[in-house]
């Protein structure tokens, strides 16, 4: 019988919470310069939201694709973002209530169902 490991969301962050940078759900996340090299040192979980950043997509959409928990996809996403490795986008809302943020969310739900 195979076993399967699961790794500690902890030691994925080395224990950290805290995120340098402000990453919403909605907030969208890019690979400027992809770096084969520099992805084939990271560890899976790293280097699944760093390919799948290769097409601008939400934090949400990123934990979503590789399977890994939101807070420890913030803590890798700022890591990335502080060596230049991913850019966070600009927020273009104030507010994650937004009026046209909630709009789209429920747009795309619908096109979902």
């Amino acid at each position: 019988m195979a076993t399967h490991w699961k790794v500690r969301p902890y030691l994925l962050t080395g224990g950290r919470t805290h995120v340098r940078h402000r990453l919403l759900v909605h907030t969208l996340v890019s690979v400027p310069y992809y770096d084969a090299a520099f992805a084939g040192g990271l560890l899976p979980e790293a280097r699944g939201l760093y390919e799948q950043a290769r097409v601008t997509r939400s934090v949400a959409e990123l934990s979503a694709s590789c399977g890994v928990s939101l807070g420890v996809t913030r803590v890798i996403l700022g890591d990335l973002a502080a060596s230049d490795r991913v850019r966070i986008h600009p927020e273009t809302y104030d507010s994650p209530y937004d009026r046209n943020l909630l709009e789209r969310v429920r747009d795309g739900l619908l096109r979902l169902a």
